[in-house]
């Protein structure tokens, strides 16, 4: 399946508010007492992405 992302304003920014643990942990850095950090930021831009694009799938 192809998407592809229509965005009114074209390629503008998408904004997401992370913790300075979540900003390192997306770099990298590991959270040995917690490995939710990484996943909790990566489901804030997802949802910050899926809320600022709109996805049209095309079938193959």
């Amino acid at each position: 399946m192809n998407s592809q992302a229509v965005h009114p304003e074209g390629r503008g920014p998408i904004d997401v508010q992370l913790t300075p643990d979540e900003a390192l942990a997306l770099t990298g850095v590991e959270f040995k007492g917690n490995p939710k950090i990484k996943t909790e930021a990566q489901r804030k831009i997802r949802n910050a992405f899926e809320k600022t694009f709109d996805f049209n799938s095309e079938a193959r």
